[in-house]
C-alpha cells in the first residue's frame, strides 16, 4: 500500500504538471505551432546546409542562404506548377463543367419528371433560405476564414524567421537552453537532445518520401485514367500530405470531383478507388512500417500517437504527434541507459541501430 500510494501521488503530480504545460501550449498555440514547424524544417535543412559547407566549401552564411533559397524555391516552383497547369486546363474544364451541369439537369428531368423551370425555382428557393445577415453562419464563417488567413500569414512569417535563426545560430540557442538546467544534468540533457535531433532529421526525410509516394500514386492513377490536370493533382497531394488525414482527403476529393465532371461517374468511381487504395497503403503500410522503424517507434505506437494527437489538438496534433513521440522515446531511452557517460555525441548508428543488434536492457546498463 505504501508503494502504491507513493506511485499514486507522484503520478498525480506528473499529470497535473503535464496538464498545465498542455494548457500553456494551447494558449500560446499561435507561437508554439510555427516554432515547432520551424524546428522540423530545420531538422531537414541543417544537414543540407552542413553538406553545402562540407562538400561545396560554402561559407556558413552562403550555406544558410542556399538552404533557405532552396526551400523557398522548391515550394514556389511546386505552387507555380500547379497554378500554371490549372490555368492552362481551366477553359476546357469550365466548358466541360457547364456541359456536365446541363446533363445533370436533363437527368433530373428524365428521372423525376421535373421541368427546367421547376429545378431553377428549387435552387432559387434553397439559396433564398440561406442566412446572409451579418450574424448568419455564412458571414460569420467568412469572417472566421479571414481571421484564419491572417493567422496563417503571421504564422508563416514566424516559421521563416524561426527557421532562419535556427540555421544561423542553432547551436548557440541550444547552448543557452542547456545552461538553464543544473550543472550535473547538462551532459544528460545535451546528449539526449542530440539523439532526439537525429531522430527528427530521419523523420523529416521519411515524411518527404511518404508524401512523394502519395503524390506520385494518385497523380499516376489520374494520368492512367485520363483525368485532366493529373500533374497538378499529384503536386497538390504531395503538398497536402504534410497535413495528415485532412490534406489527403481534400486533395483526393478534388481528384474525384474533376474525374466526375470531366470523365463521368464510372471513371470517378475508379479514381475514388485509386485514391482510397493509395491512402490505405500510406496509412497502413508506409506510415507504420517505414515511419515506425525510421523513428524507432513501434507501428502500433505510430497509429495510436497520430490518433491521440488528433483527438487532443486536431490537425496540429496529428502533424506533430509522431515526431514528438519519437523524440521523447529516444530521449528517455538515452537517459535511462546512461549513454551520455559513454556517448556524449551520438551518431545515427547509435540512435537508430538495427533491430537485430539492439542491446538488451542489461547490456545497456553494463
Amino acid at each position: 500500500m505504501r508503494t502504491a500510494a507513493a506511485w499514486s501521488w507522484r503520478f498525480l503530480v506528473v499529470v497535473a504538471a503535464a496538464g498545465v504545460l498542455v494548457w500553456i501550449i494551447i494558449q500560446l498555440r499561435l507561437i508554439v505551432i510555427p516554432v515547432i514547424i520551424g524546428v522540423l524544417l530545420a531538422a531537414l535543412l541543417v544537414p543540407y546546409a552542413a553538406w553545402l559547407q562540407r562538400r561545396l566549401r560554402f561559407p556558413r552564411w552562403l550555406a544558410v542562404a542556399g538552404a533557405m533559397l532552396t526551400l523557398i524555391g522548391v515550394v514556389t516552383a511546386l505552387v507555380w506548377l500547379v497554378v500554371a497547369q490549372v490555368r492552362a486546363g481551366w477553359p476546357s474544364l469550365r466548358d466541360r463543367s457547364v456541359d456536365a451541369w446541363d446533363e445533370f439537369l436533363v437527368w433530373l428531368s428524365s428521372t423525376f419528371g421535373l421541368s427546367a423551370q421547376e429545378i431553377t425555382d428549387g435552387i432559387d428557393a434553397v439559396v433564398g433560405e440561406l442566412d446572409l445577415s451579418t450574424d448568419g453562419p455564412l458571414v460569420t464563417g467568412a469572417l472566421s476564414v479571414g481571421s484564419t488567413a491572417a493567422e496563417v500569414l503571421a504564422g508563416t512569417v514566424l516559421v521563416i524567421f524561426s527557421l532562419l535563426f535556427f540555421l544561423i545560430d542553432g547551436r548557440g540557442i541550444w547552448g543557452f537552453v542547456v545552461r538553464l538546467f543544473p550543472r550535473r544534468a547538462r551532459a544528460a540533457v545535451d546528449g539526449s537532445a542530440r539523439a532526439g535531433w537525429i531522430t527528427l532529421t530521419t523523420f523529416a526525410k521519411v515524411q518527404i518520401f511518404v508524401a512523394f509516394v502519395d503524390g506520385l500514386g494518385i497523380g499516376l492513377i489520374a494520368f492512367l485514367l485520363g483525368v485532366p490536370l493529373a500533374l497538378p493533382i499529384g503536386v497538390a497531394v504531395f503538398l497536402a500530405s504534410f497535413v495528415p488525414f485532412v490534406g489527403a482527403v481534400v486533395t483526393g476529393a478534388l481528384a474525384v470531383l474533376i474525374a466526375l465532371v470531366y470523365n463521368g461517374p464510372f471513371i470517378a468511381l475508379l479514381m475514388l478507388a485509386g485514391v482510397l487504395l493509395v491512402q490505405q497503403l500510406e496509412g497502413n503500410v508506409l506510415q507504420p512500417l517505414i515511419m515506425g522503424p525510421a523513428v524507432r517507434v513501434h507501428p502500433l505506437a505510430v497509429v495510436l500517437a497520430v490518433t491521440t494527437g488528433g483527438l487532443l489538438a486536431g490537425i496540429p496534433g496529428t502533424l506533430f504527434a509522431v515526431p514528438i513521440v519519437a523524440f521523447l522515446n529516444v530521449v528517455v531511452r538515452y537517459i535511462a541507459a546512461g549513454r551520455w557517460r559513454t556517448t556524449p555525441n551520438p551518431t545515427l548508428a547509435d540512435v537508430l541501430p538495427e533491430r537485430a543488434d539492439d542491446p538488451s536492457p542489461d547490456q545497456e546498463r553494463s
